[in-house]
């Protein structure tokens, strides 16, 4: 086979349809909402070729109980989140029970992961229902749920096909926490659990999170059969996603070309996004990055606190791979791979080479936006840059919560520097604070924006409500116990995370100090 002949970050080179699941529209009447039986399920993933997954059903769990429900993402297939109470409901979405006419199946794909080609992964835990139809999206589309943690398939390998409570909860509220941030994300219809026992670290209860995407299809569902050589299932799996997610793209000279383009684009997007809330993946293994430029598979994710570029939110990362500021370059390596795998189809490397040449472009026009917005600025100046790039060093310099900055950025009024207390709080250099905050009044001159127009639009994409880990721990010790109130209450808290919300301030303080021994790894 041809290779790729240029790596865009070499040092990380092992030495041996909707861009997200929110669909715009009015809420459904409650007359309009589906009871399950009434839920019309269909399989677009089973109708390819048995090569590509594995037919089974779940594995069953006794006595399943609700810990979570989404009205939000239930709303999206006109599910009424009342009936999660239901025996039917439990038993469903535990996967002790078909919905009529699912094909249930455990998907197989490929990728690299940690920067190191791991050959076959495929859904070790995850079991596929089929698809069902949105409500409200124009031209109507379909989603497809899943089963996270439904027991053995023949891709878990030596694992034994199980989630936890603890990672289904924590996947659960961020996935909802994502969405209602705006950050194309796979949702999370609900999350149940049994007292059935599985050994990790330590004997936990099992849970199964109900998965919600358009697709579900990785970077490493390609890579799979390129590495295979089995370029017929190749373009077979490429067809089918131009055809269902992209099928403007068959217009195209060449549409295996601008399928790499557009999800190279969304990619670029999506991490610059991620750069600007201070999200963290953890794991930007090419399995885990989706076709469709979505957030996928959370695991040891984290959201910035105390602001370090180098921040490593994954505890078995050691070398610091997928550290905050490695996530572009890990995002462009990804496409690299993605472009490597598609290079039958798309022709010429130097075909390829053009299809990604958008990453670097997308992602820095797009971050740039983002920040002119949270800094509140409606013009592009020629030193926005060097004022951007300050603001940074401070906040490192500082180790300032990234969250509450932003947040209380909004606040700073251009003519009465003393109003700047509560933000000059956060720093421990002070004096940086207050040159940097000379410089940006200048700037905000140049805009001619009221000081509380400007807070009302910053106000609108900094949130206040980020999902901390330390208040992740506090749901999830509460929901062991069987007391699932407070996955429910964070739950409604993050799902406005601009609004001010006066009755849950503590939802936005700092994290307490038992909280820095918290660690989240792969395992999570």
């Amino acid at each position: 086979m041809l290779t790729l002949a240029k790596d865009p970050i070499g040092e990380l080179s092992p030495p041996d349809d909707a861009a997200r699941c929110n669909v715009d529209g009015n809420a459904p009447t409650s007359s309009s909402l589906l009871d399950l039986d009434s839920l019309e399920i269909g399989n677009s993933f089973a109708d390819l070729p048995a090569t590509f997954y594995t037919r089974l059903q779940p594995t069953p769990l006794p006595a399943p109980y609700l810990v979570g429900i989404s009205q939000s993402a239930a709303t999206l297939i006109r599910l009424d989140a009342a009936s999660g109470g239901s025996e039917q409901f439990l038993q469903i979405f535990t996967g002790n029970q078909n919905l009529p006419a699912s094909k249930p199946l455990a998907a197989v794909y490929s990728g690299h992961q940690f920067g190191v080609w791991a050959g076959q992964l495929g859904d070790g835990r995850a079991i596929l229902l089929g698809d069902v139809a949105t409500f409200g999206a124009e031209p109507p589309g379909r989603i497809e749920l899943q089963l996270k943690g439904a027991g053995l398939t023949p891709y878990s390998r030596t694992a034994d096909g199980r989630a936890v409570l603890r990672s289904s909860i924590r996947e659960f509220l961020c996935s909802e926490a994502m969405a209602a941030l705006g950050i194309p994300t796979s949702r999370a219809l609900c999350v149940t659990g049994s007292d059935q026992f599985v050994l990790r670290e330590t004997p936990e209860t099992c849970a199964v999170a109900t998965r919600m995407a358009p697709s579900f299809i990785r970077f490493g569902s390609f890579e799979h059969w390129y590495y295979t050589d089995r370029l017929d299932e190749l373009k077979t799996l490429a067809d089918h996603v131009i055809d269902r997610h992209y099928p403007h793209l068959r217009e195209q000279a060449n549409p295996y070309g601008a399928l790499l383009a557009e999800t190279t684009r969304r990619t670029a997007h999506l991490i610059a996004q991620w750069q600007a809330v201070g999200f963290m993946h953890g794991v930007m293994n090419t399995d885990n990055m989706s076709i469709l430029g979505l957030t996928l598979d959370y695991g040891p994710f984290g959201f910035m606190e105390a602001f370090d570029a180098r921040h490593i939110c994954n505890h078995s990362d050691h070398a610091g791979r997928y550290a905050y500021h490695m996530q572009p370059k890990i995002g462009h390596w990804n496409c690299f791979a993605l472009g490597q795998a598609l290079l039958p189809l798309i022709g010429t490397v130097d075909d390829v080479h053009l299809a990604l040449q958008c990453y670097q472009t997308e992602f820095s026009d797009k971050l740039d936006r983002l920040l002119h917005a949270k800094l509140g600025l409606q013009s592009l100046q020629p030193d926005d840059a060097t004022l951007l790039q300050r603001l940074f060093d401070i906040l490192q310099e500082s180790h300032v919560d990234y969250t509450q900055f932003f947040r209380r950025l909004g606040n700073l009024q251009i003519d009465n520097p003393a109003a700047d207390e509560p933000l000059r709080d956060l720093f421990i250099n002070r004096p940086a604070f207050d040159a940097w905050a000379q410089e940006y009044r200048l700037r905000l001159q140049l805009d001619s924006r009221s000081d509380q127009d400007r807070k009302i639009a910053m106000d609108a994409v900094n949130p206040k409500y980020v999902l901390r880990n330390y208040l992740a721990q506090i749901a999830i010790e509460k929901a062991q116990n069987k007391d699932f109130s407070e996955v429910a209450r964070l739950l409604a808290v993050l799902e406005k995370p601009f609004d001010e919300q006066l009755e849950n301030e503590h939802y936005a303080a700092l994290p307490p100090d038992w909280a820095q021994s918290l660690e989240v790894s792969c395992s999570s």
